[in-house]
């Protein structure tokens, strides 16, 4: 059994490099996926428009949080199996998961379609917006089906080292959405921006199950599947799936403070949280590198190599990720304007990212201490920290300092959670983990 890349003989940097600019590639176009409804709504429905797909699209960032969470835990699963060498156990593992995603994603569409109105009523989604918001919703939960099973399949196609497919995927997914928006658009109105997403997602999914055809890394023993593996998968995925979804539950909460401050501050934080994919973009690719490469590192019994490739990673996403974050907050009033947003809302935006500023580099530190922590089998761990990071340390605080700063201390609180959050990662690993403490080798 032979994954694309060598992480366990191969120079780390070289090895990391390998899978991370593919997945970065990927997430690239993820955020690209992700503003083109942005782009084309707030330029065609206006301020009302970009209202109504922020306060429904809080709760289809829990949904996609929640298939990567999945998959976070899928890859640890699958790749501790490819390190081991462990074939059969890949094939009964990867059967286990195709089946369980199947019916726990159907359970999610089919309780998230009837209780939309009520999410988004209790979020205090202003009324002006509601029909639309509720109607955008449904009709995309129909498309999270096939988003949560292409999502499975690239987590396991990582596992094996194989980056590439998740970038080919995302590239037609982006194509396809860009081109149907304004056409469904024009013909349905805010509904049009939903059915050209849920479109390209099953168009993805298509391709999927072609390109596993096609290279056949893994196949499916759906007659030797144990609850045993059920477990193994419940054991990583749910920790994993917690710690997935504590951003964009954070981000909705998050919302239900903004919303008071009027349609402007609702939707400036909608362009925020489109920009702020520009951040998340290469530490999500660096923190998911890291998670499939140390999971594949500990199967084979190298968890030296695994501390190394995460010292790796920081040291270079966080150089990354400063640059990336500098031209962000230089650019951020001039690139408000391109989701089609006046002045007043291009000044929230600028005062956000003024705010937050060295934040990012420190979420890619965190990040990558989570990916390894996780990567290692003991995401529980990564839970927790995530939950601190989240609730604790952004939720609380903001829920003080708007009182004080109004929509400052909002902002303020994101900051304060970057710092706290980066500060508990480094105490977790000097109290639990002295092997990674150990002097990077020259591998």
């Amino acid at each position: 059994m032979k994954s694309k890349v060598d992480f366990i003989n191969e120079n780390t940097t070289r090895a990391l490099m390998k899978l991370f600019i593919p997945l970065m590639l990927a997430m690239t176009l993820t955020m690209a996926y992700s503003m083109v409804d942005s782009l084309w709504v707030g330029n065609l429905l206006g301020e009302a428009g970009m209202s109504a797909l922020t306060a429904s699209t809080a709760i289809v960032l829990i949904m996609n949080s929640l298939s990567m969470g999945v998959g976070n835990g899928v890859s640890v699963m699958i790749a501790q199996r490819v390190g081991a060498k462990n074939t059969v156990g890949v094939k009964r593992a990867a059967a286990v998961v195709m089946i369980v995603s199947l019916v726990f994603s159907g359970a999610i569409c089919l309780v998230g379609e009837l209780a939309s109105e009520y999410l988004l009523t209790a979020m205090g989604t202003p009324a002006e917006v509601l029909t639309e918001a509720v109607s955008y919703l449904r009709l995309y939960l129909i498309g999270n089906v096939a988003l949560f099973l292409y999502m499975q399949f690239t987590s396991i196609f990582r596992a094996f080292g194989d980056s590439v497919f998740q970038m080919k995927g995302m590239l037609m997914t982006v194509i396809v959405n860009a081109i149907l928006d304004p056409i469904m658009i024009n013909w349905w109105g805010f509904n049009g921006v939903a059915i050209a997403t849920v479109i390209s997602e099953f168009v993805c999914l298509a391709y999927a199950f072609a390109y596993h055809y096609k290279k056949k890394w893994f196949s499916f023993d759906f007659k030797a599947m144990t609850w045993e593996d059920v477990k193994t998968m419940g054991r990583l995925c749910v920790p994993t799936s917690i710690q997935s979804i504590m951003p964009a539950l954070s981000s909705a909460v998050m919302i239900t403070f903004v919303n008071p401050f009027g349609l402007t501050a609702l939707a400036g934080y909608g362009v925020v949280r489109n920009l702020e994919l520009i951040m998340f973009m290469p530490t999500n690719a660096m923190s998911m590198a890291v998670t499939s490469i140390v999971g594949q590192c500990k199967g084979a019994g190298r968890i030296d190599r695994a501390g190394d490739y995460c010292k790796k990673a920081m040291l270079t996403g966080g150089v990354l990720i400063g640059l990336v974050s500098a031209l962000v907050i230089c650019t951020s009033p001039i690139l408000s304007g391109c989701f089609g947003q006046g002045a007043e809302v291009g000044v929230i935006v600028a005062e956000f990212f003024h705010i937050v500023s060295i934040g990012y580099v420190l979420y890619m530190l965190t990040s990558c201490i989570q990916g390894y922590i996780t990567g290692i089998g003991r995401p529980e761990k990564a839970m927790l920290l995530l939950i601190a990071y989240y609730i604790i340390f952004r939720v609380l605080p903001a829920l003080m300092l708007k009182h004080i700063f109004g929509l400052s201390g909002i902002w303020f609180a994101f900051l304060v959670s970057h710092i706290l959050a980066c500060v508990l990662a480094f105490v977790l690993l000097q109290i639990s983990d002295k092997i990674f403490l150990k002097p990077v080798k020259n591998t």
